[in-house]
């Protein structure tokens, strides 16, 4: 997966395409803003079948922007800041933009 410092062009197009959803970006806003959450915390915001957010969550945790864990009945999600830090300063780095 990702080493901060390095981006593989794998793991930026698998950020970038989980970030480009609106939905999937709005379900991972609720869980930064969060901290973390369980999956039913965000799923009654989101006005999604469960299928639907099954699939939201699994492209987000194999962008590495969130980890899940399952706790009895309940997936608990969990924001991961060093990603999205990682994605950033790859961007900055990409386009010689200043910190």
């Amino acid at each position: 997966m990702i080493e901060l410092g390095l981006m593989h062009a794998y793991d930026f197009t698998r950020i970038a395409k989980a970030l480009a959803d609106p939905r999937r970006f709005g379900i991972l806003q609720a869980i930064a803003t969060r901290g973390d959450a369980q999956c039913g915390e965000i799923f009654s915001c989101a006005n999604i079948t469960p299928a639907t957010m099954s699939h939201h969550v699994r492209e987000l945790e194999q962008a590495g922007l969130i980890g899940t864990a399952r706790e009895g009945k309940h997936l608990r999600l969990t924001f991961r800041p060093e990603t999205v830090r990682a994605y950033v300063d790859h961007l900055r780095e990409s386009f010689r933009l200043p910190s």
